[in-house]
């Protein structure tokens, strides 16, 4: 068992790759935005790559440890201590009984991730024990841990000392600047040329206005094709309206000029084109940067983002570990 000492911000109960076959009722996949190190923090710690983990955001937790056991700590560098003494990121570490860990705000990346050997044993929510907090669903009591909870905890046999090869992790940005990854459409044809080529070679930087639902963008104004702009009514007035349709994970939906990029607790639907996807392996990019950080786009064909997320699928294996 895990007390939560102090909650941190928002922090949250998630799974990989979280709450599948639900969202046409409304309940989006959830789970970790930067996959990619949740599944390494699991690998660490002896846990199947989806086994629940803390997602931490900006400002990390404090827990106390009530057992002995094992834990690990990636993605944004949260500045983790261990009863005050510093722990390494990207390894296992053993943790004994009565023992604080601390995190604090995030020096690097945006979103660090604790994993426990074992994983944590909250109830299962439509096949999934992610957090969506919107809706009240999965985690515990259906949003963020709050100081006072605790959290149960599967029995794990977690090995100390091993460590993820740094060519092995995700590269967490220093400058500020992200290059994202996007394929086209699904209504990319709504946009004209002189658009296309604006969006992919502009500056877009992440709105504070942004969380787990989209993340809003602020850059240049977009231009529409014909198609966009002499339509049926039932289409809508603005160019960037569309009668209702599914929007893929990842879209790039475009509400008037604001484009948004629908991520983990996103919606499936409504009225807006979405010029641009942003592919799932792509996500940790997304997961990692800070509002006030810069974007810029770069087009890959869905073969290409198929092949990015088959590469970070195996790095992701117990055998690329290795002991201190």
């Amino acid at each position: 068992m895990i007390e939560i000492v102090k909650a941190g911000l928002e922090t949250s109960i998630q799974d990989y790759p979280g709450r599948i076959g639900y969202w046409n009722q409304g309940f989006p996949p959830s789970g970790p935005m930067d996959s990619w190190s949740f599944r390494m923090a699991n690998i660490l710690v002896g846990n199947a790559p989806g086994a629940a983990g803390l997602e931490c955001q900006f400002l990390g937790p404090t827990l106390g440890f009530q057992q002995d056991t094992v834990v690990a700590i990636t993605g944004a560098d949260m500045r983790p201590t261990l009863d005050g003494i510093a722990l390494p990121l990207w390894q296992s570490v053993a943790v004994r009984a009565g023992q604080v860990l601390a995190l604090g705000a995030a020096r690097l990346g945006a979103r660090a991730y604790i994993a426990i050997a074992g994983g944590i044993a909250n109830p299962e929510r439509l096949g999934s024990r992610s957090t969506f907090h919107k809706a009240g669903v999965g985690g515990i009591d259906g949003h963020a841990v709050k100081a006072g909870q605790v959290l149960p905890v599967f029995d794990g046999t977690g090995t100390a000392g091993l460590v993820v090869p740094e060519a092995l992790r995700p590269e967490i940005r220093t400058d500020r600047r992200w290059e994202i990854e996007v394929c086209a459409g699904p209504n990319d044809d709504w946009i004209d040329a002189a658009g296309q080529e604006r969006f992919l070679s502009s500056d877009w930087k992440l709105s504070a206005k942004s969380d787990r639902t989209g993340f809003r963008l602020e850059g240049p104004e977009w231009t529409f094709a014909e198609k966009a702009i002499n339509k049926p009514k039932e289409h809508g007035s603005l160019p960037s309206n569309i009668i209702d349709h599914g929007y893929p994970l990842g879209a790039i939906n475009l509400a008037g000029q604001t484009p948004i990029i629908l991520v983990n607790d996103g919606p499936s639907m409504g009225g807006f084109i979405n010029p641009y996807t942003v592919p799932s392996a792509a996500f940790w990019k997304l997961g990692q940067a800070k509002p006030g950080e810069i974007f810029r786009f770069r087009q890959v064909s869905v073969e290409e983002a198929q092949d990015m997320a088959r590469a970070i699928k195996a790095r992701c294996v117990a055998g690329n570990l290795v002991t201190l």
